[in-house]
């Protein structure tokens, strides 16, 4: 049943199968013309021509069709056969895969070819969703047959009908042929009109009917048309009477046009002159306001274009009045409404194209005054006053905020984005360079007691830190910086918010531009989300530098950067191709700097084989701008109300600290190794008993201390009230890695102090190292103190050098060292208890190895000289001594050139030298050394005496060994030290346990005898032993500890 009810709305295209009534579109004609170019256009066909027929032509191949409501052509059916020959219904196996098909009109007809919509991408994945290739190729035969059959119809039906398409041409041209020819007399048979078509050859009846016109051609030419004749030449039958005409009206227009026109004309001219006269403010308007235009006399313009509104609204309200009261217009009303509406076009035009001029400036205000300050300021409040005067559909404040926000956003991405390029491209440079030589690091690791940044490290390291300070300086300058240009458009933002700038701004023309003093809240909220995203991007910016590590697309120098606006003048800045480089080659560009395990490699600011005094130097500026700016950020209003950018912020701020200590203390621990070649064997001005290296050691060591105290606690940062605890204290794991490195600075430090002494220098052919008047000044420009003969120092001798380490050992362990503690622990309110006690055992241990190394090659040669001396077989006399044996006198001899030995290296007085620089008087490691040699030669006289061959000693010499102990004893009387005495005391014990009771109470019985004798010989060698004679001011004896 439903199968033939469908067939019954197809067949008579009802919208139902049980209408109330017949439709009425059944009864409209469904002719249509065809185009006037139906038969003349001869176009190649292809063979799929059929399925491209128009909606007009449809109607001849789809029976059933019919007219909707609107009068278009409805020849879509309910169902078709499917078109490749699958199925009868293609509504019935699309029902089957679950379409509502038929209560979706448009869904069914993308899948009938019949509909404009047919899709037969969507009807193949549909129908043939499963159908093979094989199956596909089928019905693409079976499509192809089915389109030849139609195409044939279609001929057949052209053919059939062509004659009935010709002879109603004949019969219109042979109407239209009578007109064109009227009055022209013809002879018997007339002249058959000519057909222009051409028909087929192969259409024999048209052949018999264009005999006719063949025959024709052969006749007589024909005479002139009648001058009635419907043609061009003869203006269609009006050109006898034309001529005549014009002659009588040219002849009145003579005759009487001067008598008729005159007072006409006069008092149209008057009656002209009197109403411009009457309007003439109306008609100056226009000109007054060009010119107002041209001059920007913002006051003139908006004056002007008030009157105009006026004017405008009274012709308006003269007009209206008359429709309300259905009056009729007076000639004058009429003129001066006429007047004032080309007056107003007029001004609007030119208002129009103002507005545009000033909406421009407006938005591009920044980029005529990039720099903050009150002409910007005074510029754009103008601008935005001459628009509310104006009246404008948009609010200028929020247009002039927004500009201000893109151009704020755009200009800090480009310059950040171009300005890390440029850092990572000096990186680059760097790090293909060879690396600095220790020498030559310590070159600049002198410049620590100077004030010359420049001369810290090299010219290309010192490149890079100014790019990193001038980019962050640009970022993050309140006074002239990015941070101070969004700090600004914050703080005009919030007066515009609180309605404050809106005081001194105008209402426009009657009031309808106080809409625009206020902000919607949705504007203000967004207002407050730009303000927060332009502090979110430059907080990324700075994270970025300290925390990423370095970029690897340097591409952005070589690419064109996008304007804000064709006048932005950061476009200008940063051309494209152009930087601080000039312009970039491609093939110039350095590529990736390789990975060797440097600490830098991972570092975007930190310039490769940078020294740690221009990295403390220049982070400590750097982080004095990222404090700075992140106490200014934070006190912005939409950062404290609850934004999450303040942790965001509180955590840049600490990466970036924790990035500039690890990179300071890889840099110090570096250079601590190259502090050994601060070491140039020249006096220290301030005292004569050391060398420079302490004071340059120590200089570096405070200024990298005093450095890292700004790193870690952002001591120059100026902080804003309001801006919280954005600067917190540094935490316990950076101020254990500063301590951890301060303590392995100090013992490479000395480390290196005692291979210098150890190891041979290379100097001169003179072997002497002559100090120049520069290395004498502690500044450059300063020469205090000229060279002079105990300036010069014996650099190859390995015992100079021993001794000069030893007294700067000495000098570092007494007061140098705890003077850098102290520093340290004052800097960053640390104890540094266990450190202090480990560098003091570092130091002692140092200064007990160099001593040793020093007098054990003296003690050595001064134990053989005396087990020598005693066990020879000569030594014991016969009778009463007179004199000492000769080892003595070498023994005393080798203490005399130890004693010159010390005394002209490291006991030169000092202008500047206190008792207690230097660690004590300048002769206290002279003392602490002698008493030690005298401990030494104590214990080897003990030793040979204890060990001497035969055990008895006899009374000769029993008095010979007292005489040679106690003139060593008495003449070193100065440097003896209770450990020499206890060691005399015992010697005394042993000669007296291997001697006789006989020898012993004899030698009682001379020993004033002994005494005379001892008192000769002391006084016969003052001259050659007279260096060591006590010195009056001088008490005490030091004593080297049995520890060291």
């Amino acid at each position: 049943m439903a199968d033939l009810e469908r067939s019954i709305v197809n067949h008579y295209n009802l919208s139902t199968p049980y209408p109330v009534e017949w439709p009425a579109e059944l009864d409209e004609s469904d002719e249509e013309v065809a185009p006037a170019n139906h038969l003349s256009a001869r176009k190649s066909k292809s063979r799929y021509s059929a399925l491209e027929r128009s909606a007009s032509d449809r109607r001849s191949v789809i029976p059933g069709s019919q007219k909707t409501g609107d009068g278009r052509a409805n020849l879509v059916q309910k169902d078709e056969q499917d078109p490749l020959g699958g199925t009868d219904s293609v509504v019935a196996v699309l029902k089957q895969r679950g379409l509502p098909v038929d209560e979706d009109a448009r869904l069914r007809n993308k899948f009938l070819l019949s509909s404009t919509t047919f899709s037969p991408g969507l009807f193949l994945s549909q129908t043939h969703s499963n159908a093979s290739t094989q199956s596909l190729l089928q019905g693409l035969d079976y499509l192809t047959r089915s389109i030849d059959q139609k195409s044939a119809s279609l001929k057949v039906l052209v053919e059939s009908n062509f004659e009935r398409f010709v002879r109603a041409k004949a019969t219109i041209d042979n109407v239209y042929t009578e007109m064109k020819n009227q009055g022209t007399e013809t002879e018997t048979g007339l002249i058959s009109p000519p057909h222009s078509r051409h028909v087929s050859r192969s259409s024999g009846h048209f052949r018999n009917f264009s005999s006719g016109s063949a025959a024709a051609t052969s006749q007589p030419s024909k005479p002139p048309p009648s001058k009635n004749a419907l043609r061009k030449e003869s203006e269609f039958g009006v050109q006898g009477i034309k001529a005549p005409l014009l002659e009588l009206s040219q002849k009145a227009e003579d005759v009487w046009g001067p008598a008729l026109g005159g007072r006409q004309r006069e008092e149209r001219l008057k009656s002209i002159v009197d109403a411009v006269q009457q309007e003439r403010e109306i008609y100056e308007l226009g000109a007054n306001l060009s010119k107002s235009i041209k001059q920007k006399d913002y006051e003139a313009i908006v004056e002007q274009y008030n009157s105009a509104r006026n004017y405008s609204n009274d012709a308006r309200a003269v007009a209206e009045k008359a429709v309300n009261g259905r009056q009729a217009l007076t000639d004058e009303q009429i003129h001066k409404i006429l007047v004032t509406g080309r007056m107003w076009t007029d001004v609007e035009t030119q208002v129009k194209a103002l507005k545009r001029d000033i909406w421009r400036r407006l938005s591009n205000v920044q980029s005529v005054l990039p720099v903050a300050g009150a002409g910007q300021t005074e510029e754009h409040m103008e601008l935005i006053a001459v628009l509310l005067e104006l009246g404008v559909e948009d609010n200028p404040i929020w247009v002039w905020l927004l500009s201000r926000y893109d151009y704020l956003k755009t200009k800090i991405t480009g310059m950040s984005e171009r300005s890390k390029v440029e850092i990572e491209i000096l990186r680059r440079q760097l790090a293909a360079s060879e690396a600095t030589s220790p020498p030559a690091t310590a070159s600049f690791l002198r410049q620590a007691v100077r004030d010359n940044p420049r001369a810290i490290d090299t010219e290309q390291v010192i490149e890079m830190w100014e790019t990193n300070l001038a980019f962050l300086t640009k970022l993050l300058s309140f006074s002239s910086g990015l941070l101070g240009e969004v700090m600004e458009f914050w703080d005009s933002t919030q007066s515009f918010i609180d309605g404050q700038k809106q005081n001194t701004l105008p209402t426009g023309f009657e009031g309808q531009s106080r809409k625009h003093h206020r902000l919607s809240e949705a504007g203000v909220k967004d207002l407050q989300n730009g303000a927060i995203d332009l502090v979110n991007l430059i907080r990324d910016t700075v994270f970025s530098l300290f925390a990423d590590a370095p970029i690897e697309d340097i591409s952005l120098l070589l690419s064109p950067f996008p304007p804000n606006t064709p006048s932005t003048p950061l476009s200008a800045a940063l051309s494209p191709g152009e930087s601080r480089f000039g312009r970039i080659d491609p093939q110039t560009l350095p590529p990736p700097s390789p990975k060797r395990g440097e600490p830098w490699e991972d570092f975007a600011f930190w310039p490769p084989h940078s020294n740690s005094l221009s990295a403390v130097h220049y982070l400590s500026k750097l982080l004095n701008l990222v404090g700075t700016a992140a106490s200014e950020m934070t006190s912005l209003s939409p950062i404290k109300a609850g934004s999450h950018s303040y942790e965001k912020i509180k955590a840049m701020v600490g990466a970036a600290r924790e990035r500039c200590v690890r990179a300071v203390c890889d840099a110090w621990n570096k250079d601590a190794e190259s502090c050994r070649n601060l070491e140039d064997w020249t006096r220290s001005p301030e005292n004569r008993d050391q060398t420079k290296m302490p004071t340059l050691f120590v200089g570096f060591e405070k200024s990298i201390l005093l450095g890292l105290q700004k790193i870690l606690y952002f001591s120059e940062s100026q902080t804003k009230p309001g801006s919280g605890e954005v600067l917190t204290p540094p935490p316990a794991k950076l101020l254990q890695m500063v301590k951890t490195q301060f303590v392995t600075s100090v013992y490479k430090a000395l480390s290196g102090m005692v291979e210098n002494a150890e190891k041979a220098v290379r100097v001169d052919e003179d072997d002497w190292i002559i100090i120049t008047p520069d290395m004498t000044s502690t500044n450059a420009g300063n020469i205090s103190n000229p060279p002079t003969a105990s300036d010069t120092i014996d650099a190859s001798s390995r015992n100079v050098r021993m001794l000069l380490t030893l007294s700067n050992l000495k000098a570092l362990r007494v007061d140098l060292v705890p003077q850098l503690v102290n520093l340290f622990e004052s800097s960053f309110s640390v104890k540094l208890t266990e450190e202090s006690k480990t560098i003091r055992d570092v130091l002692g241990q140092i200064d007990a190895r160099l001593f040793q190394s020093y007098t054990l090659p003296t003690i050595l040669t001064l134990t053989k000289t005396i087990k020598d001396g005693i066990n020879a077989p000569d030594w014991a006399p016969v009778s009463s001594p007179t004199q000492v044996r000769p080892y003595v006198y070498t023994t005393m001899l080798t203490l005399v050139m130890v004693h010159t030995e010390v005394s002209t290296t490291v006991s030169t007085p000092s202008v500047t030298a206190t008792p207690s620089s230097g660690g004590g008087s300048p002769s206290a490691l002279l003392s602490e050394i002698l008493s030690y040699l005298l401990e030494a030669v104590s214990t080897a006289l003990l030793e040979a005496f204890s060990n001497r061959k035969p055990e008895k000693y006899t009374l000769p010499a029993l008095m010979q060994a007292t005489l040679d102990t106690e003139f060593i004893a008495q003449t070193m009387s100065q440097y003896a030290t209770s450990k020499a005495s206890d060691t005399q005391s015992e010697i005394y014990q042993v000669l007296d346990k291997r001697t006789s009771n006989d020898a012993r109470a004899k030698l009682q019985q001379e020993l004033g005898e002994m005494r005379i004798t001892l008192k000769k010989l002391r006084d016969g060698s003052r001259g050659s032993f007279g260096c060591f004679k006590r010195q009056r001011q001088e008490r005490g004896r030091p004593e080297r500890k049995a520890t060291e």
